[in-house]
């Protein structure tokens, strides 16, 4: 005689046909790169691939591996896929940058005195082809190629995709290339360096007419760079009908200008800080 227990039957059964068909993507990967999931169960599913920037549905046979384009994956990230039949299962698998492809570099600012310390700065940004940030610890090399001058290089780690450095200008004015490079990526920004403030001020003078003409000599920093046109310059002088100061631009390396005088005159002349030797002489009465 056979004794038959529906409930055990059913209890063996349901759970069975409760199981959810999954997939098993990789863990991680590269951006942009295919790759295949294998699958379980049989006949037909429903795929969901949901991404940083990307989110996508198709129809997929169960039981075998299931292709995902590199165009799919090209955002690094967290990435979730949703396998369904009457029921869903998911999984998750992280997306890593490709690797360095693309360099930013800001450098600050583009115009700089001579001999400044820190006074550049530069910013390099590492992405790969894909524009992801490269998160993880890249070596940067900056190199400064001033013209007629040895090359120098310092290396800095990026930290969360970005390097920095501060520089010191040189003493010879004049273009400087400043380079970033990162493996065979590199960027390149140029600084103008221009002379730093005047030194070693001299003027000289003579007077005929009643008037006073007073001529620096060529107006330089203490580098020996001469001083950009344009810088002003500014003359006092000093005599019996009182003060007068006149401010004159710097042209072809030197600042000049014609003064009336009224019997003996005191003269100086000052740019930013520094000040010049001082004339006395007599007008022409």
């Amino acid at each position: 005689m056979r004794i038959f227990f529906p409930s055990l039957l059913v209890w063996i059964v349901t759970p069975i046909a409760m199981f959810a068909a999954e997939v098993h993507p990789p863990s991680q990967m590269s951006a942009g790169v295919s790759f295949s999931m294998p699958s379980s169960g049989g006949g037909q599913g429903t795929l969901y691939l949901i991404g940083p920037a990307h989110l996508s549905k198709r129809q997929v046979n169960l039981g075998t591996d299931i292709e995902v384009d590199g165009d799919e994956v090209e955002r690094a990230g967290r990435y979730t896929v949703i396998l369904c039949t009457d029921q869903c299962s998911a999984s998750e698998f992280y997306v890593h940058p490709a690797g360095p492809d693309r360099l930013s570099l800001l450098v600050h600012p583009s115009r700089v005195p001579v001999s400044n310390p820190n006074a550049i700065s530069a910013v390099a940004v590492v992405w790969d082809v894909y524009h992801n940030l490269e998160l993880s610890p890249e070596t940067v090399k900056f190199t400064v190629n001033p013209d007629e001058h040895t090359s120098l290089s310092e290396a800095r780690t990026t930290n969360n995709g970005i390097a920095w450095i501060r520089l010191t200008s040189a003493a010879k004015s004049g273009v400087v290339k400043l380079e970033a490079s990162v493996g065979k990526v590199s960027e390149i920004r140029v600084v103008q360096q221009v002379a730093s403030d005047a030194c070693n001020l001299r003027i000289r003078a003579s007077s005929a007419s009643k008037k006073i003409m007073v001529e620096t000599d060529p107006v330089r920093d203490c580098s020996g760079n001469f001083v950009p046109d344009g810088t002003v310059v500014s003359f006092t002088m000093t005599d019996s009908a009182g003060k007068t100061t006149v401010d004159v631009p710097i042209k072809r390396g030197v600042a000049k200008v014609e003064m009336p005088a009224h019997g003996r005159a005191r003269i100086t002349a000052a740019s930013g800080v520094v000040t010049g030797n001082e004339l006395d002489l007599g007008g022409g009465e």
